[in-house]
């Protein structure tokens, strides 16, 4: 009986652990709460207790690596500005304003450079570099990185790329590289794309340590996830902000959930 209880105590355990091992990822920063991309969110993510922030990544005119979810400036300047990176420089950047657009209390908020944003990773925590140029920028790209002082492991580099992926796993193979997809239904199917079995040729062709996956319910299933996992490769999800969606994706042991609300997502976990 002593055996028995041990076994399921030990059973337990090992349940209890994977369920609650999820690496919690700040989408764009604490975006939901901080104009996203910006100092303001990033900052707001570690006091919210953000495993890692999440950023996104152009070059400008004058090869600066600049934190940038859109092709232009126009969304996050409230329409103000609508200009691509790669045609200005950082100095004519930097006079925007990326924060008015969220809150007036955010106004000012200028556009941050990727060694600033890696200045504010602490000891123990990551970073998810999503690259949204192509592979022209992983060359400068190295360079800040190496630069910067952090551990290998406190860098990750994710893009939807399939160039971009191969490039960093060729001059920066120091660091993960997860590639990344969402889904399509072409119209007139009843299936989604990528398939399974595209996601791993995909994987397997890039040499990526990893896989960033839009979180649709509908493809992401318990099968999907152990096919993944048995072809070597980790397995994370973005964006979830629902507290029964994050709990589907603890159950299904993924490694890591990207939220736009990482405070409200891993107070949810953790009940």
């Amino acid at each position: 009986m002593r055996i028995l209880w041990t076994l399921l105590l030990a059973t337990w355990l090992m349940n209890s652990s994977t369920l609650n091992a999820q690496i919690i990822v700040a989408h764009r920063g604490a975006s939901f709460d901080a104009p996203e991309n910006t100092m303001s969110a990033f900052r707001e993510a570690w006091k919210q207790g953000a495993d890692v922030i999440e950023g996104d990544f152009y070059l400008t005119a004058d090869s600066q690596i600049i934190c940038l979810h859109d092709k232009t400036t126009k969304r996050t300047t409230g329409q103000t500005s609508d200009v691509e990176p790669k045609n200005v420089t950082l100095e004519e950047l930097r006079k925007l304003d990326f924060g008015s657009w969220k809150d007036p209390k955010f106004a000012g908020e200028k556009i941050p450079l990727l060694s600033e944003v890696l200045e504010v990773v602490p000891e123990g925590k990551k970073i998810y570099v999503e690259v949204k140029a192509g592979p022209e920028i992983v060359a400068p790209m190295k360079k800040v990185l190496e630069a910067s002082g952090l551990k290998n492991e406190q860098i990750v580099i994710i893009a939807f790329s399939v160039d971009v992926v191969i490039a960093c796993r060729q001059q920066i193979p120091q660091y993960k590289c997860n590639w990344l997809t969402g889904y399509k239904k072409p119209e007139g199917q009843t299936t989604w794309t990528p398939a399974l079995p595209e996601v791993l040729a995909t994987l397997k062709k890039t040499g990526a340590t990893g896989f960033g996956t839009q979180a649709n319910d509908e493809v992401i299933t318990e099968d999907f996830v152990s096919a993944v996992r048995k072809a070597g490769f980790e397995f994370h999800v973005w964006t979830v902000d629902s507290p029964d969606q994050a709990k589907r994706y603890q159950t299904l042991g993924v490694d890591s959930i990207t939220t736009n609300r990482p405070a409200f997502i891993h107070e949810a976990l953790t009940k």
